[in-house]
């Protein structure tokens, strides 16, 4: 299969600014989308693909990364 249709690339990239959050814990291998925040003191499990925003306090993980459970007695809204 030829990618390439008329001198472009089939498949064109941007890039949005991310926001890591202040004491957030990222594990190995993970993949935050373009223009995703993580909220502060938030942990992301490893391989995890952030897909959409993550509040604060919050522990996340998998494909597509969703919130497991709430961090330090804080509530998820």
């Amino acid at each position: 299969m030829n990618l390439i249709l008329c001198g472009e690339y089939f498949c064109r990239t941007y890039a949005l600014p991310v926001k890591i959050g202040s004491g957030s814990w990222l594990g190995g291998g993970v993949i935050e989308l373009p223009g995703v925040s993580i909220g502060n003191s938030s942990v992301i499990g490893a391989e995890s693909v952030v897909t959409k925003d993550i509040p604060e306090n919050v522990a996340a993980e998998g494909n597509p990364c969703r919130i497991i459970r709430p961090l330090n007695g804080s509530s998820v809204s």
